[in-house]
């Protein structure tokens, strides 16, 4: 900015207000000796950016294969876990594989077909929430009425109760009469069929579904079921299953491939392991069809948001000249706020589609979905909200020109290009103030927090789910629009250099915002492995290779020969120094290397020897193996410039933990960690609110025969709205929080 400002704005062209300082205020035929200055600034500003997204990467790979080998990572159960997909039949046998992959593998989960068994278990739980919220029903509404009746009444008639083991519903019947007792049809929707009492009709078909689920479970745990091409097995340490995953285990192409290790059992897509590997391909490529034909689609919408931003620039034309007649205030705001915040809303039903797209292609983890979601998003991010966007807005304000002067269109579009960043200046201000104030302030969670547990949240289930439950953050679909924003600014750094300054200013907001929202407000949901940051910062060429592509196309149109030629070179220098970062580290990020595996299993090895003979050990850790030297202390610059040495393995590993952790795993949890969670669900507990009238114990009682219930840990108080104690005991719904 310190070199454009000053060329751009005495470069005689005659422009006004802010297009003074770009690109476009420079006479071609009177300053061309000034473009040498844009080309020279590209060359040194987008070469620190791509030594930036090297740095980057470079110490994202040290950082993240420290924490993944850690022991805090390395002994989960998913780092030892490799996914196989499309199994030959043969190979769909515990004692094949085990000859394939020899004495290291653990444990072997070979899939089956769930549908049948995934039914019963939604169906079950459904008609068991069913009755839990009927059970809660009658038990608030004879609450109430003895509140009223009792008001008055001698204490003798207040302890007059029927014993637990009466006639079902009998303590209820003295406040409830039948009529009144929750009740619904059993036809389409509850609106048909024949009307009958709800808790009678849910545990008479509970005794129905339950022991049908369990046989159904039993079935497929004896090896009944019918098995699908996918196959868990879980090796005895991180660094066989990193072995197994980088191998070739089957001769055949496109066989037992593709492989996927740290998929949590949480995380599975289970429906996408059915598919054999000639329908994964048929998807994939559907898929991308799909997207592409949306891409184009989306245009439409998205063109006539660009068209708006510059709908001032159309009054010329004859059929628009009534664009005058708006008064100026309402001018601005109809090209300045509404198109940004018309184009954020257009844009927020894309991830929705794209998730549908990712699982749909076959995709076998949620953590593989979010990370199609972040490439498709960042697609239609980068052209619609970008490219779209921007040349409607320069043609826009210039079709009288063009009209005029069709033949002159590459000249037009060159003055009037750089102007259209001046819709990218109020979209940084949109989003900068409107999502980092929405963030900080959580105002749209508190308002529905608020209304759903006070006035939608009926049973103590739903008390304390929302209670205890945190919001997670969808990264596939958040971080594309910050990468986008960033590569806008990128693009526009040497045509129109003010829009780096409000790039930055909205990116700090956020910066700040988000880093409240992560550390305080939200839970981690899904574990890509770290996956989602560097294919963010890889995305950053994206911006270097536009802004390269319009400068180039800029000099041409204004016949700058010497400055287009400064940049076709920094084009194939662009292009070569991106393969060859690719090549070099994307081994490094997507597998671990065995180098440093074995380096951390010898750590251990000292560090057990050196805890058991109580020497070396001071706080619980001890040095790594063949204490690294550890580089002398230098000022910034020289750190900043050397990522390899002050920022390496070894370095970044001596942050983490060293010792050994406990994450719940029982041998049981382990040996069903991925089997189909319907093939070991058990029915749901249902948790009742205790009323001093006995209701909520009587209903437990008879209940209690055929599933799991309780009354313990809530109450109806006086004004008869359910309590819990939310800082007290462990709620009889609380489970331990297992690390798979």
């Amino acid at each position: 900015m310190p070199i454009l400002f000053p060329v751009n704005a005495t470069g005689h062209g005659g422009q006004e207000q802010l297009n003074v300082l770009s690109y476009s205020n420079i006479d071609s035929d009177t300053e061309g000796n000034r473009y040498y200055a844009h080309a020279l600034v590209a060359w040194v500003y987008y070469g620190f950016v791509m030594y930036l997204i090297f740095r980057e990467c470079l110490y994202f790979i040290n950082l993240r294969q420290a924490f993944l080998i850690s022991p805090f990572y390395g002994n989960r159960v998913s780092s030892r876990t490799v996914l196989f997909l499309s199994v030959p039949e043969p190979y769909l046998d515990e004692r094949a594989l085990r000859k394939v992959f020899g004495n290291s593998v653990q444990h072997i989960w070979i899939t089956g077909v769930a549908k049948d068994i995934e039914k019963l278990v939604a169906e079950r739980d459904k008609v068991a929430l069913k009755l839990e919220k009927a059970e809660v029903k009658l038990i608030k509404l004879a609450n109430k009425e003895r509140i009223k009746a009792l008001k008055g009444a001698s204490a003798d008639d207040q302890k007059t109760q029927p014993p637990l083991d009466a006639e079902s519903g009998s303590i209820a019947a003295r406040w409830v009469p039948t009529k009144k007792r929750p009740s619904h049809r059993t036809g389409l929707l509850g609106l048909i069929g024949k009307k009958v009492d709800t808790i009678d009709w849910c545990r008479s078909e509970l005794t129905r579904l339950i022991p049908e689920t369990e046989a159904a479970q039993a079935n497929y745990l004896s090896g009944g079921a019918k098995k699908v091409p996918a196959v868990f097995i879980e090796f005895k340490s991180q660094a066989e299953a990193e072995t197994a995953l980088q191998v070739v285990p089957h001769h055949a192409g496109l066989q037992m491939s593709p492989r996927h290790i740290g998929i949590r059992p949480q995380d599975v897509v289970w429906s996408s392991l059915t598919l054999p590997w000639w329908q994964r391909l048929v998807r994939r490529y559907a898929v991308l069809a799909f997207i592409s034909a949306l891409i184009i689609f989306w245009a439409v919408p998205v063109a006539v948001v660009g068209v708006i931003s510059n709908v001032d620039s159309l009054e010329t034309l004859s059929f628009l000249t009534w664009l005058k007649k708006i008064p100026t205030i309402i001018m601005g705001v109809v090209t300045g706020l509404l198109p940004s915040v018309a184009l954020s809303i257009l844009m927020s039903l894309v991830p929705i589609i794209m998730r549908l797209c990712a699982r749909m292609s076959g995709e076998p983890s949620l953590a593989r979905v979010e990370l199609f979601t972040q490439n498709a998003y960042f697609a239609f991010q980068v052209i619609q909200v970008f490219l779209i966007t921007t040349v409607t807005s320069s043609a826009s304000a210039v079709a009288e020109d063009l009209a005029k002067n069709p033949t002159g269109v590459t000249g037009i579009l060159a003055n009037n290009l750089p102007k259209a960043s001046n819709f990218y200046i109020s979209y940084f201000i949109v989003q900068g103030f409107s999502v980092s104030a929405s963030v900080i302030s959580q105002v749209t969670g508190f308002v529905i927090f608020t209304l759903m547990y006070k006035y939608l949240a009926g049973t103590p289930r739903a008390l304390y789910k929302k209670w205890a439950n945190l919001s997670g953050i969808s990264w596939g679909s958040t971080l594309p629009v910050y990468t986008n924003i960033v590569v806008i600014a990128i693009t526009y750094a040497a045509i129109a250099p003010l829009v780096l300054a409000w790039a930055t200013i909205a990116m700090s907001l956020f910066y700040f915002a988000w880093r409240y929202k992560v550390l305080f407000v939200t839970d981690t949901e899904l574990d890509t492995r770290g996956l989602i940051y560097p294919r963010a910062i890889k995305q950053l060429f994206t911006g270097i290779y536009l802004s390269e592509l319009c400068m180039i196309g800029l000099f041409g149109a204004s016949v700058a020969i010497g400055p287009l030629v400064l940049m076709v070179i920094f084009l194939i220098f662009t292009v070569l120094f991106h393969i060859s970062l690719n090549a070099a580290l994307n081994p490094l990020l997507y597998n671990l290397p065995q180098s440093l595996m074995a380096e951390e299993e010898q750590r251990r090895l000292e560090l057990a020897s050196s805890i058991s003979n109580e020497k070396n050990a001071t706080n619980g850790t001890v040095p790594l193996l063949h204490a690294h030297d550890t580089p002398k202390k230098s000022n910034f610059l020289v750190r900043f410039l050397k990522p390899w040495v002050y920022a390496d393995y070894f370095r970044l590993r001596s942050y983490l933990p060293q010792t050994e952790v406990d994450f719940g795993v029982t041998e049981q949890l382990e040996a069903e960690a991925y089997l189909p969670p319907s093939v070991t669900a058990q029915p749901p507990l249902l948790w009742l609110p205790r009323d001093q009238a006995g209701v909520s114990s009587q209903e437990v009682a008879h209940t209690g025969k055929i599933l799991p219930i309780t009354d313990e840990g809530c109450e109806l108080n006086d004004k008869n709205k359910i309590e819990w104690d939310q800082d007290g005991a462990r709620p009889p719904l609380w489970e331990p929080h297992v690390i798979y």
